[in-house]
């Protein structure tokens, strides 16, 4: 398989004191890490895509420990998500690429994440946004960390482009009050309770 051809890497990091509510103790942190790579089978249709997502393995580390850094460690992140934007040239299948790349990376940094990663994708032009999904590390049902992030780049995915994102947070949403299962009521037993 062809070798990940890295054109650049946009980083972002928010905090999040409030909603319009009192101002919360300690903060929201999201933080989202996006690659521009080069899609190898842009402008054709390849039968036998599936190697690639090995090759996407590294990129998929080194993009979780960056996000880990922003956050403070591990043991600050409660949240996750991952995405793919597919340049004009490419096919949504490429987007599933990044899902065992990206996912199991943050599952192997993290350590405890017994949850699936939620993910999105879509095929998109230059400067396309994605919005992407974020739920707890640990349960799936875990209403409060129910979440978003939307990750884009001013000049990509080109057509012949792929964009790679990865998101975490260190909590639920600021001011959380819809019910459902809470964070210390996780059981742990199957990533959903």
């Amino acid at each position: 398989m062809p070798d990940v051809n890295l054109r650049k890497t946009v980083s972002s990091l928010e905090e999040i004191f409030h909603e319009g509510g009192p101002v919360a103790e300690v903060p929201l942190r999201r933080a989202a890490i996006l690659a521009i790579i080069a899609n190898p089978f842009a402008g054709r249709y390849e039968a036998e895509i599936q190697p690639f997502m090995e090759d996407l393995k590294p990129l998929g580390l080194q993009m979780a420990q960056d996000l880990l850094e922003m956050l403070g460690g591990p043991d600050q992140v409660q949240g996750y998500g991952k995405g793919a934007i597919i340049g004009e040239a490419g096919e949504l299948e490429h987007g599933a690429l990044w899902h065992a790349p990206g996912g199991y990376a943050m599952r192997q940094l993290l350590g405890t994440a017994n949850a699936i990663v939620p993910s999105t994708k879509k095929v998109g032009g230059v400067g396309a946004r994605l919005d992407v999904p974020i739920t707890h590390i640990n349960a799936s049902y875990v209403r409060s960390h129910f979440d978003a992030m939307e990750v884009g780049c001013n000049d990509a995915p080109r057509a012949d482009e792929m964009a790679l994102a990865l998101v975490m947070t260190t909590g639920p949403r600021v001011h959380s009050r819809s019910g459902g299962l809470e964070a210390w009521e996780i059981k742990g037993e199957d990533g959903l309770r």
